[in-house]
């Protein structure tokens, strides 16, 4: 790569929006600024107040221009919601020259992606598992080689029109332009997880404010996606309720003090939590905070293992389980979820960048990241299509040249008889006058 491109990832979440700048080149994605604003606007990662999301979003963009000193126009935009599904689909076609061709991938992939949608959904990804070339299976990149029957294996994953369209109309609003709309969990699988787990087999789980999301890869391929409505807000609420705090002291009791397992807690700890209506502050002991977000956790983490045995996936997932997020800053989440889950379990958060790294260091981080690792890898395979196109080019062009050299050769060949007739019509009558 001889320039430079800059790339920016949008995360619209139900708690904030982070955008995130990287700059790509020959050496890889160096991050330059990073955007970090509250958010309002969204309900379970779906839009519900236009307003309020534009507002976050320019001015999470203001920011991360500021920091890295370029000017936004382009975004790669998050999106998940408990609207997301998941399907699975085939596709065959016939191999033109007897030889794979990225045109013969690209024909098998519009076969698969070619099944009915609900008039109110649309495609957003169409995730290749395998491929068979006649009837050898398994195969990860079928181009170059032999055969005269091309299958592919996909998982579709579709989406509310309605609810992928607020996030663009919120976007262009404030004066971008989304060049593509991206499932989350998908981009934070980019940022937080290596090739070694994917080939093994892991689930990885992005426990945001409003939805928790479940991808899982087996074989090195998206094997599931599904989006759980829960996420760290249920767990504020239950604080809120339980301990009777407003609920922006329940988040930064949550955040500062919160423990997802009791017995890590000490029986001496005391926490201080603050009135509402203008009651005074009052001590609590620190297991009370405990024993109320314990529950919660738990329930999500047991839906998020029954979703894993439904889709009879739970023994071939032998790398564990990465939790990503920022509903995983809890101490004790790992701990409590390879309790339930019964896998090893880490905390996911970016690798593979370069630059004020310390920035964007945070599990929250890992969507907004991974979005600008997707663009880079979309910016790759465009300019791996490049050559080719230049060369049709070149060959259009050269095919023009030759039919224009030919069209010359023609008219002087038409010009050249239309002399020697010229001349021997003057001949003739040169002849006649001089015999008479």
């Amino acid at each position: 790569m001889e320039t430079t491109e800059i790339v920016v990832g949008l995360d619209i979440g139900t708690t904030k929006v982070s955008a995130v700048v990287g700059e790509i080149d020959a050496d890889g994605i160096t991050i330059l600024g990073v955007g970090n604003v509250p958010c309002r606007g969204l309900r379970k990662g779906v839009v519900s107040n236009i307003d309020w999301t534009v507002r976050s979003i320019a001015e999470a963009i203001e920011a991360a221009q500021t920091m890295a000193g370029v000017e936004i126009r382009t975004v790669y935009a998050g999106v998940a919601g408990s609207h997301i599904r998941c399907q699975q689909s085939d596709g065959v076609a016939a191999v033109s020259g007897g030889e794979v061709t990225r045109q013969d991938v690209e024909r098998v992939l519009e076969g698969a992606r070619a099944i009915p949608v609900d008039a109110d959904r649309q495609i957003l990804h169409v995730l290749p598992r395998e491929f068979t070339v006649d009837n050898q299976d398994g195969i990860r990149d079928p181009v170059g080689m032999s055969g005269v029957r091309l299958g592919v294996k996909v998982n579709l994953i579709t989406a509310a029109t309605s609810c992928v369209q607020n996030v663009v109309r919120c976007a262009e609003r404030c004066g971008l332009t989304v060049a593509d709309v991206v499932l989350e969990p998908l981009a934070s699988a980019e940022a937080v997880l290596s090739e070694d787990e994917k080939e093994i087999g892991v689930a990885i789980i992005d426990i945001g404010g409003g939805t928790t999301d479940l991808l899982l890869y087996v074989d090195g391929g998206i094997a599931h996606a599904s989006v759980i409505p829960a996420g760290g807000n249920n767990v504020t609420a239950d604080i809120a309720a339980g301990l009777r705090t407003p609920m922006g002291e329940a988040e930064r009791l949550k955040r500062n003090a919160g423990c997802a397992l009791g017995r890590m807690v000490g029986d001496e700890e005391e926490i201080e939590v603050p009135g509402v209506g203008g009651h005074m502050p009052r001590k609590a002991a620190r297991r009370v905070l405990s024993d109320i977000i314990e529950p919660r956790v738990e329930e999500i983490f047991a839906v998020i293992r029954k979703r894993i045995e439904d889709t009879g996936m739970l023994e071939q997932l032998s790398a564990g389980a990465v939790v990503t997020g920022g509903g995983v800053l809890m101490e004790g989440m790992t701990e409590f979820a390879e309790e339930i889950l019964g896998m090893p379990v880490r905390l996911g958060v970016p690798v593979g960048v370069r630059g004020i790294t310390q920035l964007v260091a945070g599990p929250q981080y890992a969507t907004g990241v991974g979005l600008v690792q997707y663009g880079a890898n979309a910016l790759a395979q465009a300019r791996a299509l490049t050559p080719v196109t230049l060369d049709a080019g070149h060959a259009g062009r050269a095919e023009i040249r030759r039919e224009k050299l030919r069209e010359r050769e023609l008219r002087r060949d038409v010009v050249e008889e239309m002399t020697i007739e010229k001349r021997s019509s003057g001949r003739f009558w040169n002849w006649l006058r001089a015999a008479f």
